[in-house]
């Protein structure tokens, strides 16, 4: 006897396409992470790419390494392609759930983060050190802000905003770039990530002008 997910009354069941999206999303992350750590013998980010070893794909030292880069920006690329996607299909199609209204932002935070942390490894300074700390940070405390607004009934009050929206496209265009770990792209890529940083201070200072009525209430 077949187990009949979908809802009664026309409401999408739990695993829906969109849904089912969003979950390949999170399942995309360890498959990430083995990517950029196995087998150690295909090397790791450091040193950058030049751009005649890009020219050149049959140089042991640097084609090994290239073919994980290319790899890891695959899935990174594939990961944030299903996120528009998934939100596409739910609104076309009309299908919302709860299930899918928690897990979404949940699998992008995670993809990123697991991003972030990969990138500090091959480029242990301090500037993408201080890019990966605020970003996660700032997506922590948005995600309790916005649950402890959820609690008092006035969660629309931090809705994703445009600039929400503007920091995430320049996050994952930063971070694709830098996946590539191509020379010439480096600086391209810091730029961006700085911009992004920017861009996330600031929608946190718009969520928190927003919750800061419910804030100073004793």
């Amino acid at each position: 006897m077949s187990l009949d997910l979908q809802t009664h009354k026309g409401k999408a069941s739990v695993f829906n396409l969109p849904n089912n999206l969003t979950i390949a999303r999170i399942v995309m992350i360890p498959l990430f992470v083995a990517v950029a750590y196995w087998p150690p013998a295909l090397g790791i980010g450091v040193p950058a790419i030049p751009d005649n070893a890009i020219a050149r794909l049959g140089m042991l030292e640097y084609s090994n390494s290239m073919l994980r880069h290319f790899a890891l920006t695959l899935i990174f690329v594939l990961a944030a392609l299903t996120d528009w996607l998934d939100g596409y299909l739910a609104r076309r199609m009309n299908i919302t759930s709860a299930f899918g209204r928690f897990l979404d932002p949940v699998a992008d935070k995670l993809m990123v983060a697991a991003a972030l942390i990969v990138l500090v490894q091959w480029h242990p300074n301090i500037v993408m050190a201080t890019c990966a700390i605020v970003i996660i940070s700032r997506e922590i405390a948005v995600s309790a802000l916005r649950e402890w607004m959820a609690e008092l009934g006035a969660r629309t009050s931090v809705a994703v905003s445009y600039v929400g929206k503007l920091k995430t496209t320049f996050q994952m265009i930063a971070v694709t770039v830098l996946l590539l770990n191509w020379q010439s792209l480096e600086m391209v890529g810091y730029v961006l990530m700085v911009i992004a940083v920017v861009l996330t201070l600031w929608s946190m200072m718009i969520y928190l002008k927003a919750a800061w009525p419910y804030l100073k209430q004793p």
